[in-house]
């Protein structure tokens, strides 16, 4: 199979050649369509992440192995099926969605279906090759999700951008549509999160970035109060927008200063859900967690069943689509150095 792939960190793509996979046990061959390009990819291709005063954390020491096609939105047609997959409800030439966060398969997190939560992962795009190629291997056939009747630029978008904020809003809620939540981040996750808010019934949706135009395009989605993140006040601008302190704030970002601001802006029993891998560190006053009965909560993408029921709400037409560019899979690179200089507004989709 053709792909393109980090060969070294930091350093352009390149086009390869890998042995095509052969599926066994419940796994299943597909052809690549779609793979969408996450800002995650920007962490592996980088290969670190900003730790703040301790250092960073190199992907080689969590195990992820060179050369390596990235990729995690995955849609594709099914080629060819492992012997434990015939029967299964999915056969030659179905178009599905792929579950990338696949872990031992053994363990009670896996058994559960909650599988982003193995000690022992095998994402696709991470340490196994992804969407950036010809062919990707799902790990089983319980990993692909019909997507009939949608966009499959969109529904590979749901693989993580989709599920992970699906996942987040779901720590973030019980919530009255009427009250304000806080998206920190107005790219591809924040599109997405304003898009399935609004599927839920949430009416009430304040979204916050550094860019003019990403906020622009964030009333365009939906939302219905933005806030231009700059200087020390954000946290102030945000509770003037909000009309107070806020009982959620998801931060899709997740750096120093905007951990500073969203936990700033939380009212007492207020949750702060971090969810981007920007990086840095957080200093928190102590004494305000317990005064003000505060949670802080990571949120990682999400599980097979929340996917599931995320493509459920999509098929029955509520969630509106956010902004999708689409450009050949041989332009990989040239979209990766474009969504680390902040020039993508909603998400790029590569096709075959």
């Amino acid at each position: 199979m053709r792909a393109w792939a980090v060969v070294e960190t930091g350093k352009p793509l390149q086009e390869m050649e890998f042995p095509t996979p052969e599926p066994t046990g419940e796994q299943v061959l597909l052809e690549v369509t779609h793979a969408g390009v996450c800002h995650s990819d920007l962490h592996i291709w980088e290969g670190e992440y900003d730790l703040g005063s301790r250092g960073k954390m190199r992907l080689t020491d969590r195990g992820v192995v060179l050369p390596l096609a990235m990729g995690h939105e995955i849609v594709g047609r099914v080629a060819k099926l492992g012997p434990e997959a015939e029967g299964k409800g999915v056969k030659v030439g179905d178009v599905r969605l792929v579950y990338p966060w696949v872990g031992c398969g053994k363990c009670d997190a896996c058994r559960a279906e909650e599988e982003n939560m193995c000690l022992a992962p095998r994402s696709l795009g991470v340490y196994q090759n992804g969407g950036y190629a010809t062919h990707v291997l799902a790990t089983s056939w319980k990993h692909l999700v019909d997507i009939a009747g949608i966009d499959p630029a969109l529904a590979a978008t749901y693989a993580c951008s989709g599920l992970t904020v699906y996942s987040a809003i779901n720590k973030a809620m019980p919530m009255r549509p009427e009250e304000p939540v806080v998206l920190v981040g107005a790219g591809g996750l924040g599109m997405n999160a304003i898009a399935v808010l609004k599927a839920l019934g949430h009416k009430r949706i304040c979204v916050v970035d550094v860019a003019a135009e990403k906020l622009d395009a964030a009333k365009a989605q939906g939302a219905t109060d933005t806030v231009l993140a700059s200087g020390e006040d954000t946290a102030k601008r945000i509770m003037e927008a909000c009309g107070g302190p806020v009982a959620a704030v998801i931060d899709l970002v997740n750096g120093t200063q905007t951990a500073r601001f969203a936990f700033d802006a939380l009212r007492k029993g207020g949750k702060l859900i971090q969810v981007g891998l920007f990086g840095g560190e957080m200093s928190i006053p102590l004494p305000l967690m317990p005064i003000r009965a505060l949670t802080i909560q990571g949120s990682y993408v999400g599980n097979v069943k929340e996917l599931r029921s995320l493509v459920g709400i999509a098929k029955e037409g509520k969630i509106p689509p956010i902004p999708i560019a689409q450009e050949p899979l041989r332009n990989a690179d040239a979209v990766l150095n474009r969504l680390r200089d902040g020039k993508v507004v909603g998400r790029v989709v590569l096709t075959a």
